[in-house]
């Protein structure tokens, strides 16, 4: 069960000492599993960037030919100490990121190894600055979202999946996890049905979806208001990005301390296996590459939208 590793590694970074080599240690008793670890500093401090590769039985890594999904796990900081004590909300897109990975990395010891290389990347800085946003305070980040990208966003990966806490707004008024239209070279496109179906199976419930405007997929730092960074990679690559919101029903701030669930947390990890599983075999497709290439016939390309200004 999903809800098992989600624990594991609640309690690992809830933690004020916890780095970067911590989360690899994790994964120590799994040979076929590539983590790696560095440090990164910014104008207001340090960050650890951690990188998880699960090889395919078909993956590029081996030299096939099976599509690679990136796992993204989009936050300012799991803390905001000394400000805040505790693992604040904006951490549950790391908690996600790694639990999928320890999930996948078991499942791959155990014999059930998935056609496609997924590769999770995210942050972890136990004492990340906050920020002043309406309606309330974010999580900002130790570095910029220039570094963020580029230490985040594989370049192999041909979809990703960008989970970041999304509950500091009145967009959104639903309690577990919700997902963003895809996002490509600047559209926003429809809604992948396959995802659609996927979160309807590992939930048991109706999907639900979030409304994103153009101003989201652009970058960060243009003076323009963003929903949050959820879809922040979508400016750093060509590859179809979806946002994987956990979600309230109420405002919370990103940098509110007893504010994470861990069964909402570990449905969205769920949902990211599933969603590794099927891709790597074919069946889940992001977007309708034929609906897209007539978008580009009709209207151009919108890749300016990836460019800051």
């Amino acid at each position: 069960m999903s809800l098992q590793q989600t624990l594991q590694v609640f309690e690992l970074i809830d933690n004020a000492y916890v780095k970067g080599q911590d989360v690899v240690d994790l994964f120590a008793d799994y040979p076929q599993v590539l983590a790696s670890t560095h440090r990164v500093s910014g104008d207001k401090g340090t960050t650890d960037f951690v990188r998880i590769e699960i090889p395919g039985s078909a993956g590029k890594s081996s030299g096939g030919d099976a599509p690679t999904l990136g796992i993204i796990g989009r936050l300012g900081g799991i803390g905001a100490r000394p400000t805040r004590i505790g693992l604040v909300s904006d951490g549950d897109g790391a908690i996600s990121a790694i639990a999928s990975a320890l999930k996948l990395a078991e499942m791959q010891r155990k014999g059930d190894v998935l056609p496609g290389d997924v590769v999770v990347t995210t942050h972890i800085c136990p004492n990340a600055p906050t920020r002043p946003h309406d309606p309330v305070d974010f999580m900002d980040s130790p570095i910029d979202d220039v570094t963020m990208n580029a230490n985040e966003v594989v370049p192999q990966a041909d979809a990703i999946l960008s989970i970041d806490t999304t509950k500091g707004n009145r967009i959104i008024n639903h309690k577990g996890y919700a997902l963003s239209p895809t996002v490509k070279q600047g559209y926003i496109l429809r809604v992948s049905e396959d995802l659609l179906r996927i979160m309807e199976m590992t939930s048991g419930r109706p999907a639900v979806t979030f409304p994103i405007t153009t101003q989201d997929i652009t970058p960060y730092g243009n003076g323009v208001h963003h929903l949050n960074s959820i879809l922040q990679p979508s400016t750093a690559t060509a590859a179809p990005v979806v946002g994987v919101a956990i979600c309230t029903e109420s405002v919370v701030p990103g940098c509110g301390t007893g504010a994470s669930h861990e069964t909402d947390i570990a449905l969205a990890v769920k949902f990211a296996v599933e969603v590794a599983k099927e891709f790597g075999r074919g069946t889940c497709r992001f977007y309708d590459p034929v609906e897209y290439d007539r978008l580009l016939a009709l209207y151009g390309s919108l890749s300016h939208f990836q460019q800051r200004k």
